[in-house]
C-alpha cells in the first residue's frame, strides 16, 4: 500500500510541474513590488537578453564564450522567475565545469524552454492594459 501512495504521489507531482506556467509570476511581482507595469517592461527586457543571450550560445566558439552566455541566461531567468530555464542553463554550467562537453541536445532543449517562455510574454504583453 505505501508503494501505491508514493507512486500517486510522484503523479501528483508532475502534474503540479506540467501545470506550473513558464515564469513564476508570484516571483515577478515580488521582484517588482507588486507593480504591474514595471512586470511588464521587466518581461520585455527578459525576452530581449534571452533572445540575445541564447543566440550568443549558439554561435560560442570557446569555453569562455559558452560559459558566460550560460551564465547570463540563468541569471536573468532567475530573476524573473523562469525556473526551467535557470535549472536547465545551471545543469549546463556544471556539465561544463565537470569537464563534460555542451552537447547539441541540451543546447536545443535550453532553447525550447525559452522559446516556451517567449510565447507565454508574447501572450502575456498582448494581454497588458493600455
Amino acid at each position: 500500500m505505501a508503494q501505491r501512495s508514493a507512486a500517486v504521489e510522484k503523479l501528483d507531482q508532475v502534474a503540479h510541474v506540467r501545470a506550473m506556467r513558464p515564469i513564476d509570476l508570484v516571483h515577478l511581482a515580488k521582484q517588482c513590488l507588486g507593480d504591474e507595469n514595471l512586470e511588464y517592461e521587466i518581461l520585455r527586457l527578459f525576452d530581449t537578453t534571452v533572445k540575445t543571450y541564447f543566440g550568443r550560445l549558439e554561435m560560442a566558439a570557446s569555453y569562455d564564450d559558452l560559459a558566460l552566455n550560460l551564465h547570463s541566461i540563468k541569471g536573468a531567468a532567475s530573476g524573473v522567475g523562469a525556473w526551467t530555464i535557470a535549472e536547465l542553463a545551471k545543469g549546463c554550467e556544471v556539465e561544463m565545469q565537470a569537464g563534460r562537453p555542451l552537447t547539441s541536445e541540451r543546447i536545443a532543449d535550453l532553447g525550447m524552454a525559452i522559446e516556451e517562455v517567449r510565447s507565454f510574454i508574447a501572450r502575456m504583453l498582448s494581454n497588458e492594459p493600455a
